[in-house]
Order: structure tokens, then C-alpha cells, then sequence
């Protein structure tokens, strides 16, 4: 039967005593305890940061051990290496073009028949892989019995068993990387071969096509993805053959468009040759733990109880304790910007001293106030990721976000954008599809945050007593439909109706492992500072400056008092002065600032502003309020995720058209209506 040879790597001995470095890939499914093996072998000494040209997160990191440096890659979770997603093409290009010393395959030792599928095609590429079978005390919690041993004979590679949120098997993984690289060890892999059905198609391409492939892909590897239909590698051949040759070829394939099955078929029936003598599982008798928490976590019923219990305590520590803190380091921050107001006072210009206080100071303190809500929120989405109840949380609400075109892993991100939208953008990242992902961007500012419903709940009393209560749920409804239908129409029309593909393994339950928990968080932390804090502060001090100037700090004849009074005709088709819609200019900043500049604008606003205002037109203002663009915080974190101004101007001239055109509508019927 026809094997697909291994490209040899050839790797020059190093002189004694020499310190030479290793290149290793990390390989795996999701959930399978990648990113903690990564964490554990690497610790502080990582980078993360976007492969470059794209949005998919890339981890760099490094350890030595005696005169040996090793560099790690942790490649994107994948279920395989064919290129139906961007995370797929990354992982099988970077060890194409690459070329890793060695690829660390690791698998969920408690569910080896689902992980060796990503295996089978690692062993078709050039690099030499070790296995590495992880959560193994899982395993053993659930009766399932794996021989390591066993399973390398069967393979030819090797093959470490560890335990990584116990941090066990690091040093047997590195003893095992050095003997590969270094040949020590006698690496002789059993690959899954076709079936005989395809053979003879398979060794036909293979010297069709051997003369014209590009370096560096693998002839016998190109042709068994070309026979497996692979778009990319389909078009490259292309290009690459000539028109005689490509023509038999494409007439083959064409005649043999089945023969996916057989590589997919070949490629399980390996597997279960691999594991038959390897793994044992217990007799049937009483489940295991987690069939006994999915009776009730997956279920219709249960299962949405449970996770509204879940939210209800994300936002409890959220409002018992992040608030709290955001409001405690606002203070520190404005009585920092008083005393260096006071301090620097007649030492430099008046306008110098206010910037560096007011636009600078409060610009940074708005970066800081974030910082408890966003630690609470990853620590949480941590949490929850690595006890593996993610995957029931969006396998819950997978149903209901279908209606959009997403799936459930936009659910969690979503829902918290009540608490902030700021860890709702960045908690997009959890999303596996580009499409998903920047559709539930573009989705979020839209969730009305406490800031929204805190300008609400000062006005609304204002304006319509009693009825405030009802009004301000209202206006919330109001969002959340204009989100359903705008999630449905660029579903529709903009993804042309392609249903997001939700494909998840439900991991077994297992302790979080606290060092990966407090990385993931210190991460994403560290990289809404470094990203979105200087857009912030920018963003900050050039409102700032058009507040400020040319009238030295009377914001009624300032630039953004020009900008506003520019607005007055589409405020007039509102029934609102022009001072409203400064108000409405000056919450990009921060929303709270509509009811500080209506404070600056009107003095006792209370009193005024009822008078002056018709409830139509109150409740107009109070609609374009809550579904105006979105404050700097959010804006930074859409360009940060989407690494575009293009995706970024579309979010906030989207916003701007549906919150002018809901307010000027909401004035107009209900002038009519008040009016008739």
C-alpha cells in the first residue's frame, strides 16, 4: 500500500558546549490543554500578538534547559489541517514554511478516538512530531485507562503522558523533544495510508504532478490533498501545471470526488488500530463525572438555568466588586488631576495645567478605571474556559443565536456588554471564525452598557416621572431589537445568508489551573493598556483641546460647541437645541459626560430642562443616547480586534445613521401623536 514518505530535516550538530536553540510548534485540538502546556514550558517569557497580515493570536515564548534554548509556537487550535479556516492554513503553513525542529501534538487523553485526527495529518507533514497525552488524571477520574507505551509502539513516535494543570510531565516532554531532534531516538512513524480504492488515483498524481510542485510542499502530500478537494492547494496546482497536465489531473479529480471519504475513513480506521490495545474503558456501571453534570448543564431546561446562575454571579462581581473599584480609582484619579492642577498652578499657562490635568490625567484615568471590570471578566471567561463549562454555555445558546447567523460563543461576550462593551469586544476573541467574530463586533456597542442606562436613569425621572421605570426598559428593548434586526439583516445580506459553523467538543470537566488562568488574564490586560489605552488617551485630549479652545475653557464657545451648533438642523428635526447635541458630542468620551456637560450647559438642568423640553423630544434624545456610537474605550477595542479603520468606521457610521434616523422617527409619531 502506498505510504506518503517523510521529508527528512536535516539539522547541523552543534559544537560543544554550544548553546543551540530548538524550534518547537505546539499542535493541538481545542480544549485539549494546549495553552496550559504552553503557559507551564514558557511562564512570563512569552509574547502575544497577531501572525502577521492577520487577526488569528499568535504566542510566542521560550525556556532553556542547560545549553539548550527552546522556542515555542503555539499554533491555533484546529480539528485538522485542511484549509477551511484561517487557523487552519496558519498551522499547516507555519510548519511547511517554517520548518519546526519538532511538532508537539497534543491530545485529550480521556478522549484519544476525537484528538488523533489532527495526528493522522501531522505525520504527512516534513517535521518530526512527539504526542503528547494530556489530562491523563481525567482520564483516570473517569475509569479510562491509557498505556503510553502501548500507544508509542503502536505509533513509532514518541509518546509523554502528562498532567498539566498539575504541572507533571514537562521535563519527560523536553527529554523527548532533545532526543528527536538530536536522532536519539528511533523515530519511525506509522502513517494512515489510503485505501486501496484510491491507490492507484493517488500514485498517478503523485507523478503527475512531483515535477511542478512548489517548494517547500511535499509532492505525495499535495496530491493527497488535492484528492481531498483542499480549495487552496487545488488552486495553486493550478497555476503551477501546465495546461495539458492540469487537464488530466483535473479530469481525475473530477471522476473521484469521493475520495474524501475514503481518506477520512482510512484515517479513523488508523486510529482505531492505534488505540485498540493502548486505551481500556471501564465496563458499563455508574457515569463518570461529567455524564453526571451533563444530565443537567446541556440540558433544554436545566442547562438555562444554570447558566443564567452563572451570569447572575458574573454580574454580582461585577457590581459588588468591580464597580465599586472603578468608582474608588475614578476619585483617586480626579483628586490626582486636582492636585496636579493645584501644584503646577501659575507655573505654567492656565490651558497647559487643565490639559495635563483634565485631558492627559483623566484621558490615562479612564484607561485605569476599566482595569477591575476587565480583570473580573477574564478571570471569569478563564475560569469557566478552563473548567470546560464554555462549551456548554454556547452549546446552551447556540439555538437562539443561530437566528443571526451566529453561535453560541457569541453569547457570553454579548451578555456582558451590559456590565461594559469594552470586555464584550475584547471577549470576542473567543470566537473561532472571522466572520462570527466581527459580526458580533459590530453587534456589541449596541448592548446598552451601565453607563447608557446610567445617563437613562438621571434623565428619564426628569422627563416622565413615575413612567421612568417603563421608559428606561424600553429604550433597553429598543436596543436589543434594533441588534436582533441588524444581526439578521447583515446575516442575510452582508454574509448572504452562510450560517456561522459551530463545531465544539465538549471537553471533560477538570480543575482550572490557576497559572494559566492568571496569564490569560495578565495578557489581555496588559494588551487593552499597550493598544487601546494610547487611542484612548489620544482620543481624550483631542476632545479635550475642542472642548477647551478657542474660548479657554467655556465649552459654549468652544470648536465642539461650533461642531454641535453645525448639528442644530439634524436636532431641530429632533425638537432639540443645539446644546443637546453637544451633550450627545461630548459622551464619546465617556457616556456619564452627557449629564456633566448638561450640568456646564444649563447649570440646575433638573429644573430647566423639563420646561424646555417636549416629552416627544425627551424621548427622542433619550433613544439617539442610547444608540449612539459608542465612547473611545469601545471604539479602541473594535480597532484593536479587528485590526481595521475600515470595520471600525463602518461600526460608528452605522450607529450614527440608525441612533439619528430611531430619534428623529420616535420624535416625529410622537409629535404627531401628542399633537393630534
Amino acid at each position: 500500500m502506498q505510504r506518503l514518505a517523510r521529508v527528512e530535516t536535516e539539522t547541523a550538530a552543534p559544537h560543544v558546549g554550544e548553546c543551540v536553540t530548538i524550534k518547537v510548534a505546539l499542535a493541538g485540538q481545542p480544549n485539549v490543554g494546549k495553552s496550559t502546556i504552553f503557559n507551564g514550558l514558557t511562564g512570563m517569557n512569552q509574547h502575544v500578538g497577531n501572525w502577521p497580515g492577520k487577526t488569528v493570536e499568535q504566542k510566542t515564548g521560550g525556556c532553556a534547559r542547560g545549553d539548550k534554548q527552546f522556542d515555542f509556537v503555539d499554533l491555533p487550535g484546529t480539528y485538522s489541517l485542511t484549509a477551511n479556516s484561517e487557523e487552519e492554513r496558519l498551522a499547516r503553513d507555519y510548519i511547511l514554511h517554517e520548518r519546526p525542529d519538532v511538532v508537539v501534538a497534543v491530545v485529550d487523553a480521556a478522549i484519544p478516538e476525537r484528538s488523533l485526527y489532527l495526528l493522522a495529518e501531522l505525520l504527512l507533514l516534513p517535521a518530526p512530531v512527539v504526542l503528547v497525552l494530556n489530562m491523563m488524571d481525567v482520564a483516570a477520574h473517569e475509569g479510562i485507562q491509557v498505556e503510553p507505551r502501548v500507544l508509542e509502539a503502536a505509533l513509532g513516535i514518541p509518546v509523554v503522558p502528562m498532567s498539566a494543570t498539575k504541572h507533571q510531565g514537562f521535563e519527560a516532554l523536553l527529554d523527548a523533544v532533545v532526543a528527536v531532534w538530536e536522532g536519539a531516538y528511533p523515530y519511525n512513524p506509522h502513517r494512515p495510508v489510503i485505501l486501496p480504492a484510491h491507490q492507484t488515483v493517488l500514485e498517478e498524481l503523485i507523478m503527475w504532478v512531483a515535477t511542478y510542485v512548489p517548494k517547500p510542499y511535499p509532492a505525495d502530500w499535495v496530491a493527497l490533498k488535492l484528492l481531498e478537494g483542499d480549495d487552496e492547494i487545488v488552486t495553486m496546482m493550478q497555476s503551477a501545471l501546465p495546461a495539458d497536465v492540469w487537464g488530466r489531473v483535473h479530469n481525475t479529480l473530477l471522476h473521484h470526488e469521493d475520495a474524501i471519504l475514503d481518506i477520512a475513513g482510512a484515517r479513523y480506521a488508523w486510529i482505531s488500530r492505534m488505540i485498540r490495545a493502548a486505551v481500556v474503558r471501564p465496563k458499563v456501571g455508574p457515569m463518570g463525572l461529567t455524564a453526571r453534570l451533563d444530565r443537567v448543564l446541556t440540558h433544554p431546561l436545566w442547562g438555562t438555568l444554570a447558566l443564567l446562575g452563572v451570569l447572575a454571579v458574573v454580574f454580582w462581581l461585577t457590581y459588588t466588586i468591580g464597580s465599586p473599584l472603578q468608582g474608588w480609582l475614578d476619585a483617586l484619579i480626579q483628586q490626582g488631576a486636582e492636585a496636579l492642577r493645584n501644584g503646577l498652578q501659575g507655573a505654567l499657562p492656565r490651558w497647559t495645567v487643565d490639559l495635563l490635568a483634565d485631558g492627559l490625567v483623566g484621558g490615562a484615568g479612564m484607561v485605569v478605571t476599566f482595569l477591575p471590570i476587565l480583570v473580573i471578566f477574564f478571570a471569569v471567561l478563564g475560569f469557566l474556559e478552563d473548567t470546560g463549562y464554555m462549551a456548554r454555555a454556547a452549546y446552551i445558546t447556540d439555538r437562539f443565536m443561530h437566528v443571526m447567523g451566529l453561535h453560541g460563543k457569541s453569547f457570553l461576550p454579548l451578555l456582558l456588554g451590559f456590565g461594559c462593551n469594552v470586555p464584550a469586544i475584547l471577549g470576542t476573541r473567543i470566537i473561532e471564525t472571522k466572520r462570527a467574530r466581527w459580526l458580533t463586533i459590530l453587534l456589541a456597542p449596541l448592548i446598552p452598557c451601565t453607563a447608557r442606562m446610567a445617563v437613562v436613569a438621571v434623565l428619564a425621572p426628569l422627563f416622565f416621572g413615575e413612567a421612568a421605570v417603563w421608559v428606561a426598559w424600553g429604550l433597553a428593548a429598543v436596543n436589543l431589537g434594533v441588534l436582533a434586526v441588524l444581526g439578521v439583516v447583515f446575516h442575510r445580506f452582508l454574509l448572504k445568508g452562510e450560517q456561522a459553523m459551530f463545531i465544539m467538543e465538549l471537553p471533560l470537566y477538570h480543575l482550572p489551573n490557576a497559572r494559566t488562568i492568571g496569564l490569560y488574564v495578565w495578557q489581555n490586560v496588559v494588551a487593552f493598556l499597550q493598544k487601546a489605552g494610547t487611542v484612548i488617551l489620544a482620543a481624550s485630549v483631542v476632545v479635550w483641546l475642542l472642548s477647551y479652545f478657542p474660548a479657554n475653557g467655556d465649552v459654549t464657545q468652544s470648536y465642539l460647541a461650533w461642531i454641535g451648533k453645525g448639528l442644530a438642523p439634524v436636532g431641530a428635526l429632533m425638537g432639540l437645541p443645539w446644546m443637546l447635541m453637544v451633550a450627545l458630542l461630548t459622551s464619546f468620551v465617556a457616556k456619564e459626560n452627557t449629564i456633566a456637560t448638561l450640568g456646564v450647559l444649563y447649570g440646575n438642568f433638573e429644573a430647566v430642562l423639563p420646561a424646555l423640553i417636549t416629552p416627544p423630544a425627551a424621548l427622542g434624545f433619550l433613544v439617539v443616547q442610547m444608540l449612539f456610537i459608542p465612547c473611545i474605550a469601545t471604539v479602541a477595542a473594535v480597532k484593536q480586534e479587528t485590526r481595521s479603520w475600515a470595520w471600525t468606521l463602518l461600526n460608528l457610521g452605522l450607529m450614527l445613521v440608525i441612533s439619528f434616523g430611531a430619534g428623529i422617527l420616535v420624535y416625529q409619531i410622537g409629535a404627531l401623536l401628542v399633537g393630534g
